[in-house]
């Protein structure tokens, strides 16, 4: 791997992490995966993001390929494993929240560092923590570290995959983070409060912003200058599941950083495509009118 250090270049996205397939109860399955769903939206919107993770060499690999082939993403980053699956998550739902069974040794937990590709020269690298979960594909994501970057993380803590060693080593020289308000409980336990948890990231992080989800209560972003900015979730008209809601939030946050929109009208934005998705079964979909008024209204290409 190797960077491009021509600087004439814009800010291009790089997504590192898992791809897989959400499996339903009623026997759908949707492509999906933090990272990859978050690639998915940003091509969408015509920002042409770098993915990088892992398939098998499976017939569920060769649908991931196609899929991104048929909407033009990059595949430089996409490995195939020979011997390990493309991954799978079983999706349950209970009192309307999605439960994930997760399984493990799966192909994206096998990004090999040799193969991964040449990395633009303005990069603004986007990733979560359930990707280093294993030694190979926590090299990899050392391995990219070395190159000079910005740094979106989106924590996911799923459980047993994390500890805490392994998500400070995660969070170090961040600049922009997002995470829910029960991760940030469990990311700073000895702190007995919400604002004292937001500090001790400031204190401990070279954060430019910091953004907490709050579910029904909206989202609070905070910036290393003390702007408090809350937004008030819009009232979804039909909601299929909310797989990929977080997801659609982070993409429009990257959007938002990449065009260089202000925080209250990113946030905004944000909002308003992850109430849309909602309307989904899963967190994609194929149809590129559901992403048309989006583009228009943002005037994005």
């Amino acid at each position: 791997m190797t960077t491009n250090t021509t600087t004439t270049h814009p800010l291009r996205p790089v997504i590192f992490g898992e791809v897989l397939f959400d499996r339903f109860p009623d026997g759908t399955a949707v492509l999906g995966g933090a990272p990859f769903n978050v690639a998915w939206n940003l091509q969408a919107f015509g920002l042409e993001p770098l993915f990088i993770s892992s398939v098998g060499n499976d017939p569920l690999g060769t649908q991931i390929r196609t899929a991104m082939q048929d909407c033009g993403m990059d595949l430089s980053g996409l490995q195939t494993d020979p011997d390990h699956p493309t991954g799978v998550v079983d999706v349950s739902i209970h009192d309307g929240e999605p439960h994930y069974l997760i399984v493990p040794d799966s192909a994206w937990d096998f990004i090999q560092p040799a193969a991964l590709p040449d990395l633009p020269a303005n990069t603004l690298l986007y990733h979560g923590s359930l990707a280093v979960r294993q030694p190979v594909s926590r090299h990899a994501w050392q391995v990219l570290m070395q190159a000079p970057q910005q740094r979106f993380i989106d924590i996911n803590l799923r459980a047993p995959w994390w500890d805490a060693a392994n998500l400070a080593t995660l969070l170090n020289g961040a600049h922009f983070l997002k995470i829910n308000a029960d991760e940030l409980a469990e990311m700073v336990p000895q702190a007995s409060d919400t604002d004292s948890r937001i500090q001790h990231l400031f204190d401990t992080l070279p954060l430019e912003w910091l953004v907490v989800t709050q579910g029904a209560a909206g989202a609070l972003a905070i910036s290393v200058a003390g702007e408090r900015l809350q937004i008030k979730p819009e009232r979804a008209t039909h909601v299929v599941d909310t797989v990929g809601a977080g997801d659609a939030f982070s993409s429009v946050l990257l959007v938002g950083q990449i065009k260089g929109w202000a925080m209250t009208q990113t946030l905004q934005r944000a909002q308003q495509f992850a109430s849309a998705v909602v309307g989904l079964r899963g967190a994609t979909t194929t149809d590129p009118e559901f992403y048309r008024t989006f583009k228009t209204q943002w005037q994005l290409g």
